[in-house]
């Protein structure tokens, strides 16, 4: 009959019998069972508490050594990232010269794009052309026909040019 909580091995007190089944063999383990500390054999270690440790207890020194590296290269990261973040520096994406509160770009209609490319093509115009008729940067004008303006921070009066230009809607009122 298996014993719990004893520290030592069930039936004849030779230590090598499992606390909680009472099955005879060497290969006894601890395991936290219900709360008390038992020696158990393998098919009952799995009722054990400290299940998953067994398995991160036979992982060698070489793989916690790559863990902990792992674990300080994301920490390090991380650590960057938020650097970066607090710094607020927006240089890098914004165009110099830019004023985006003062021209902002409207809600734009549906295929917005299509109506400019549409309309410059009906007028004869390249897009190089209408950019410098516009005084606008012609990769500006591309993203305007590609649908990106929002993206591609492109003014509110980039677009009224084109409205009147081009003699069509674009903003959604």
């Amino acid at each position: 009959m298996a014993k719990y909580s004893t520290n030592r091995g069930g039936g004849g007190g030779d230590g090598d019998s499992c606390e909680l089944c009472g099955r005879s063999t060497a290969k006894l383990r601890r395991a936290n069972v219900a709360g008390a500390d038992l020696l158990v054999c393998p098919d009952c270690a799995p009722h054990g508490e400290n299940r998953h440790a067994d398995r991160k207890n036979e992982s060698t020194d070489a793989s916690r050594d790559g863990s902990e590296r792992n674990r300080k290269k994301r920490a390090a990261q991380r650590t960057a990232k938020m650097y970066d973040s607090a710094k607020g520096d927006s240089k890098h994406w914004e165009e110099k010269g830019t004023n985006y509160e003062k021209d902002r770009l409207p809600y734009l209609v549906s295929g917005y794009g299509g109506v400019v490319e549409s309309a410059r093509q009906d007028a004869g115009l390249q897009l190089a052309d209408l950019a410098d008729e516009l005084e606008l940067d012609e990769k500006q004008l591309l993203a305007i026909e590609q649908g990106r303006a929002t993206r591609a921070n492109v003014g509110g009066s980039a677009i009224r040019a084109l409205e009147e230009r081009l003699d069509v809607t674009l903003v959604d009122e």
